[in-house]
């Protein structure tokens, strides 16, 4: 039966890496984005000192590794394997056995939740970690003793079991799902140690497996009725604008024709890199204006795409606000590695050297921006090498040479006035262009034609 037990975990371990790896990945991405974990040790400080500082610290660093979907993917897998391993220990075979596997699968559930924090997890872990370490004690005033003393451990590492800690990015959420797990991932065990003595265990497979079956059969439906895919598809298109992937983007609209408006904010920024937007864009769903350059909102996730859009139209000071506005409007106050390193770039087009260098250093204490933030800052005050640079080198000559005032409602005048610059923006006139179809201003649109000739 132990062999079993081990064999059915590890399936169940495959059937959540394959989930979050196939079917939620950017996800994985999405949460990655809104953290910087740092090798510092005034940030580890900052966190450990707090209630459940250990358990939110043990989140943050494996939340840095989703950046990888599948390794993040493998991360989830372990931890919830881990909990139903241990939960089974205290339930043992027969009727209970299944139930082993509920705590799990309702962190599973809590997980698909854009904003439910890795950290929550780990605080399951370390509580049923304790309570099976206390429970190898010999009875007697020692083990009272050691539960004296491990309570304050415990309340330090995992924080209070109803409020304070830093599980779910909204500060004022209460987690309900999570507590509910985590009080079931005790309780149970108890449920089972109590219904024994009226219910003898089976020694045979047949009533664990039937357990075990009825019970994923259940939850595994209301996992995959309660996933967000329609929030996956929109945050695989930020992922892929964040990456620059433009080929996948256009392919990935080819397939299913996005119809939110991030997707359609990414689409067109992909057939704009392409040289194609103008040609194409009247095989792919419309936004109107709003799918060119839509108006930022104040949270931490739409204004991505458009400040994407922003940055690659050479408009790098409103990129440069947008991003830093988004960062600030993280629920949960953290940075992002994401927008710390668009920071970067964008102060190093505009020659502010100095303050691209506080972010680059900040970068550099990070385990997958690092070895960019050191090619990076060997590039800062060096005009000759920012020039012929592929990237910097062409933004920086599309970008304004004038200050002003910047404004949503005059897009247009805008984008004239960022061609006008420079007549090899070749992104700026297809905006422009593209401005003027989608508003059907065709008296504009050939006076532009007619003056640019």
């Amino acid at each position: 039966m132990s062999s079993v037990r081990y064999l059915i975990s590890s399936l169940f371990c495959v059937a959540v890496i394959l989930f979050f790896g196939m079917a939620y990945p950017h996800h994985l991405h999405y949460q990655e984005q809104f953290q910087l974990f740092l090798f510092d040790s005034n940030y580890v400080w900052d966190i450990v000192k707090q209630p459940g500082g250990v358990a939110d610290l043990l989140g943050r660093f494996c939340t840095q590794f989703f950046l990888y979907a599948w390794v993040g993917a493998v991360i989830i897998g372990i931890l919830l394997s881990a909990i139903q391993l241990l939960v089974s220990r205290f339930v043992g075979g027969g009727w209970f056995y299944g139930l082993s596997y509920v705590p799990s699968f309702l962190l599973w559930l809590f997980l698909l939740d854009e904003h439910a924090l890795l950290g929550g997890v780990w605080a399951v872990l370390l509580t049923l970690l304790a309570v099976w370490g206390l429970s190898k004690l010999p009875k007697g005033w020692g083990r009272y003793i050691a539960v004296i003393v491990v309570l304050p451990i415990l309340y330090w590492m995992v924080g209070s079991y109803w409020s304070g800690s830093h599980y779910y990015r909204y500060p004022r959420v209460f987690p309900t799902l999570l507590y509910v797990a985590w009080l079931l991932a005790l309780a149970i065990p108890l449920f089972a140690y109590v219904c024994r003595k009226w219910l003898k265990d089976s020694k045979g497979l047949a009533i664990p497996l039937f357990s075990f079956a009825l019970v994923a059969v259940v939850m595994g439906a209301v996992v995959w009725k309660n996933a967000n895919f329609k929030a996956e598809k929109v945050m695989q298109y930020d992922f892929m604008a964040s990456h620059q992937q433009w080929n996948r983007i256009i392919e990935t609209a080819n397939k299913e024709k996005p119809n939110n408006q991030i997707g359609v904010t990414v689409q067109n920024l992909a057939l704009a890199m392409r040289g194609v937007l103008l040609d194409q864009m009247q095989n792919y769903n419309q936004n109107g204006i709003a799918g060119l350059l839509p108006d930022v909102q104040s949270d931490a996730t739409s204004p991505m795409p458009t400040a994407e859009a922003f940055y690659q139209l050479g408009m790098i000071n409103v990129a440069q606000r947008t991003v830093f506005e988004a960062q600030e409007a993280i629920l949960d106050f953290q940075k992002s590695g994401r927008c710390y390193k668009r920071l970067a770039q964008t102060n190093l087009i505009n020659g502010n050297y100095e303050v691209a260098r506080k972010y680059l250093m900040a970068l550099q204490k990070t385990l997958f921006y690092r070895e960019w933030a050191n090619e990076t800052l060997s590039l800062l005050g060096d005009e000759v090498a920012i020039a012929k640079h592929p990237e910097y080198g062409r933004l920086r000559k599309w970008a304004y040479k004038d200050n002003f005032f910047f404004s949503d409602h005059v897009i247009p005048e805008m984008l004239e006035c960022l061609y006008s610059g420079c007549t090899d923006n070749s992104m700026a006139y297809q905006y422009l262009m593209a401005y003027y179809m989608l508003t059907g201003d065709r008296e504009r649109y050939n006076n532009f034609i007619s003056k640019n000739r």
